[in-house]
């Protein structure tokens, strides 16, 4: 019995120590490689932003390799993407209220369904999993639009999220582009 509890504690001391030292640790240095990035949009009553990490290409096919098609991606790396609202948006006919939210997508060849997410993950991959399993909860989706993907003419080499007015200037969009794809998500 006395064994079983020093192992016991022992299991219980390493665990506490990866949480608090190994992941604060591992977070450090995955941001070197995919440094985190903000966006900020404010004008016309509107205040947004968004927090990513961006990868590198690095010379990959990045969607329908290393971002497959059909599959639920965190939308960047390390933790989940997160956006931000000040005030409710509409987003496809849809209301988004004001608040915090993560950010996920499923890419495909033609278009992506792109993710409002209420609960904000820690990391927003299972380790077990090597990092093909996310941790969104599809229960506490606020959100979901499919949207078109443009081919861009050149590559885009970093992993970039932005905010940009449509050629009308009165609605914003929320730009994710990467390799030769981008997709656009309509703000109003």
């Amino acid at each position: 019995m006395k064994i079983l509890k020093w192992i016991l504690g022992i299991v219980v001391v390493l665990a506490l120590l990866f949480y608090f030292v190994g992941l604060p640790v591992l977070r450090q240095q995955t941001k070197k490689i995919s440094p985190e990035k903000t966006a900020h949009y404010e004008e016309n009553a509107l205040t947004l932003s968004v927090t990513y990490s961006s990868p590198s290409k690095k010379g990959r096919t990045i969607f329908g390799e290393l971002v497959p098609y059909g599959a639920v991606w965190r939308t960047g790396a390390n933790e989940p993407t997160r956006f931000t609202t000040a005030t409710s948006l509409s987003i496809g006919g849809q209301t988004l209220p004001a608040g915090d939210y993560s950010l996920w997508t499923i890419p495909g060849k033609e278009q992506w369904t792109v993710i409002f997410n209420s609960d904000i993950a820690d990391w927003g991959v299972t380790l077990l999993s090597g990092g093909r399993d996310t941790t969104r909860k599809p229960e506490s989706d606020a959100l979901q639009m499919i949207v078109p993907v443009e081919q861009l003419p050149g590559v885009v080499e970093n992993f970039d999220i932005s905010f940009a007015e449509d050629a009308s200037g009165k609605r914003v969009l929320l730009q994710l582009s990467w390799d030769k794809t981008r997709v656009s998500v309509p703000l109003n």
